[in-house]
């Protein structure tokens, strides 16, 4: 028998889960999953109680933490960003494989010799964005390079949002993930990305007012907003003379200009508490941020301080949340900008009882073949089967798993610090994603 341990139960570990428990007799697989609630550890596994156990663990408890991870063959860290270094130099001293769906931490570059002499493979950004991207980038990237292509632009984008048929609010958005990363969308730095030769950087205060539409089709048409550091992929794409290339976030299109409305009051803040009261309602929460105006109300303060048309669509977004309402108390207190926004937002952006979410991603390619110029785009979009496992789970959960199974069996070989970007990692990935419908459209559009 292996033995697996997934550290964190969240919105996205539950098709992960189900994956692992169905092909745990067939792979001989002894599955833990470790979450601060055991009752949802133990609701995740209930499928599979003769392979998947659930435990009880504070992840921020090291002395219980490497204990746990020392009786286990490989670990899946499903927590939060911010604590996978902890997990990674646990499984560099207990000699233990490792799997994450996040960014590489910038501290986790200088281990990668360390990891190698071990004789271990830490495999990260192995689920949706980072993940799906790089593997269905790579593919057609390689199939180019084969034809003799020069790479003239790459674009990518990507969305969790709600599905057409549960869209039902003017956001056109609900969480289908951690809610907080999507308060905290952008935030960290100026993106960058390089357009026709020119490098180009958005501070954040900038960034959801320069947009673009992308139609995808099938799924209609997106705001599409640049997304951190697209040039630190130019190497790992094997791109670093490409004039063009940006990786981005979509949302339904009229969201970046309402939410950015939030960013330019201040209400995205999230380094200071707020002295709120909790009985204060969500019109004193704006005025905090508004100039002072005794004669004013909230509403007309508020557009004419952002010069918005107090009867367009940005402020009728901010009049379905409730904002304006005077009988509408915020309900926390001591809390950040941010994190008090996050609040309403949780009660609004809820998905329902009957809800179901969708992932969208699409790539844009431009290369010259023997002087012919070509561009393909290349779509995905699928919808979740419901709140539980969500298209959300499904994209960022099952490319972990797979390749849980092609690490534990000797498929990948490469040790030290990873990403998805070889053929013995995608390409068995991506042909196994088609299986649960996880798949690409591609069409060659005029250039």
């Amino acid at each position: 028998m292996r033995s697996i341990l997934i550290l964190g139960a969240g919105r996205s570990a539950s098709s992960l889960i189900r994956y692992l428990i169905r092909n745990a007799g067939d792979q001989q697989w002894r599955i833990t999953v470790a979450d601060k609630d055991p009752s949802h550890a133990s609701m995740l596994v209930a499928e599979g109680p003769a392979v998947a156990t659930g435990f009880a663990l504070d992840a921020t408890d090291g002395a219980a933490r490497s204990a746990l991870i020392a009786k286990h063959d490989l670990v899946i860290s499903m927590l939060p960003a911010f604590m996978h270094m902890d997990v990674l130099k646990d499984c560099l001293a207990l000699k233990k494989h490792v799997i994450t769906p996040s960014y590489v931490p910038d501290a986790l570059w200088p281990m990668d010799a360390d990891f190698k002499a071990a004789g271990l493979t830490v495999l990260n950004e192995m689920g949706l964005d980072p993940g799906i991207d790089h593997m269905s980038a790579m593919r057609i990237l390689d199939r180019i390079r084969a034809e003799g292509g020069r790479m003239e632009a790459f674009e990518s984008y990507c969305g969790g949002l709600v599905a057409p048929e549960s869209d039902d609010n003017p956001w056109g958005y609900k969480f289908s993930w951690n809610p907080r990363n999507v308060i905290l969308a952008g935030q960290g730095g100026a993106a960058k990305y390089i357009r026709d030769g020119e490098t180009k950087y958005i501070p954040y205060h900038k960034l959801f007012k320069q947009t673009v539409r992308v139609a995808v089709e099938g799924f209609g048409e997106f705001d599409g907003y640049a997304n951190r550091d697209s040039l630190k992929y130019r190497s790992h794409y094997g791109l670093d003379e490409i004039p063009t290339l940006l990786r981005g976030t979509l949302r339904k299109a009229g969201y970046c200009e309402a939410w950015d409305a939030f960013v330019q009051l201040g209400c995205t803040e999230d380094g200071f508490s707020m002295e709120l009261p909790a009985k204060a309602d969500w019109s004193e929460y704006l005025d905090a941020f508004l100039p002072h105006c005794q004669e004013c109300g909230t509403r007309g303060n508020l557009a004419s301080y952002l010069g918005l048309d107090e009867r367009g669509a940005v402020m009728q977004k901010l009049d379905w949340l409730g904002l304006f309402d005077k009988n509408n108390p915020i309900g926390v207190s001591g809390r950040s900008p941010a994190a008090t926004l996050q609040h309403l937002l949780e009660q609004k952006w809820k998905l329902g009882a009957q809800d179901k979410d969708m992932v969208v991603m699409w790539h844009r390619f431009r290369y010259a073949v023997e002087g012919q110029h070509q561009t393909i785009h290349a779509s995905l979009g699928v919808i979740g089967e419901d709140t539980m496992h969500t298209a959300m789970a499904r994209t960022v959960g099952l490319p972990i798993a797979m390749a849980c199974k092609l690490l534990l069996n000797g498929t990948i070989t490469d040790r030290g610090v990873l990403l998805p970007l070889k053929p013995v990692i995608y390409e068995p990935i991506l042909d196994e994603l088609e299986t649960f419908g996880v798949r690409f459209t591609e069409e060659e559009v005029e250039a």
